[in-house]
């Protein structure tokens, strides 16, 4: 016997629909994939009796309730799509919420927000220019001091700072813009690893911030005193 591919799609459909009927007779819960075969073979079947599309829509949806298939199947299998052969041909037959009784929150793997992160408490506050001709953002952990060289602020005073915002946050600059930002220490080690390559190292080591003063004025950074080689008091 030969079969279309849509036919041997059906076939397997029924199989893993026939499987998930023998496992609820047998007084088993079902799970995801057999909750959705069954769901989908009640479609095609009440398409193959004649009914029209809203009628086995809701057949499909009063097959299973929550006390037929395990705990969080209900809040996964929130949506089936079918495609079956109505008597004027075939159609997609969408069933929302085919269980219903979701978890919500109590599902299994359900994703809970967790507590607002608030702002941390700025230990300084610079104004910031960007003098660049298009937009700048900074994010929370950048070490600030190493920031965009066309960002116009003193930044003798970011030595060893990050933005005061929560982590994986950032500050956009537009054009021309300036903003008043927060400052924090970076905290941990200490230790500034890549960014513009001005630290490359411990922020704390003997000499370091001179030295990322004198690099950050040679290579043309905006806001570094003439003098990068005198302690600057912060």
């Amino acid at each position: 016997m030969r079969l279309t591919p849509t036919e041997r799609d059906r076939l397997l459909l029924f199989g893993a629909a026939e499987l998930a009927r023998a496992r609820r007779a047998r007084g088993l819960k079902l799970n995801v994939p057999e909750a959705t075969a069954l769901i989908a073979d009640t479609v095609c079947e009440a398409a193959r009796d004649g009914a029209r599309l809203a009628e086995a829509v809701e057949r499909a949806r009063s097959v299973l309730s929550p006390d037929d298939v395990l705990p969080g199947v209900a809040d996964v299998v929130t949506e089936v799509h079918v495609e079956a052969v109505f008597d004027d041909g075939s159609r997609l037959a969408v069933v929302s919420d085919p269980i219903g009784g979701s978890l919500g929150e109590r599902a299994p793997g359900a994703l809970l927000p967790g507590p607002e992160h608030a702002e941390p408490e700025a230990a300084d506050r610079l104004t910031v220019t960007n003098t660049a001709t298009v937009p700048v953002s900074v994010t929370s952990h950048f070490h600030f001091f190493e920031a965009n060289p066309r960002l116009d602020f003193p930044r003798e005073r970011a030595y060893g700072m990050r933005l005061a915002v929560p982590a994986g946050s950032s500050v956009r600059f537009g054009p021309g813009e300036s903003l008043e930002v927060g400052l924090v220490p970076i905290g941990g080690d200490r230790v500034a690893i890549g960014f513009a390559g001005l630290v490359d190292g411990a922020l704390d080591a003997p000499g370091a911030r001179e030295e990322a003063l004198r690099r950050a004025a040679a290579c043309g950074y905006l806001g570094v005193p003439e003098a990068p080689d005198q302690e600057v008091e912060r």
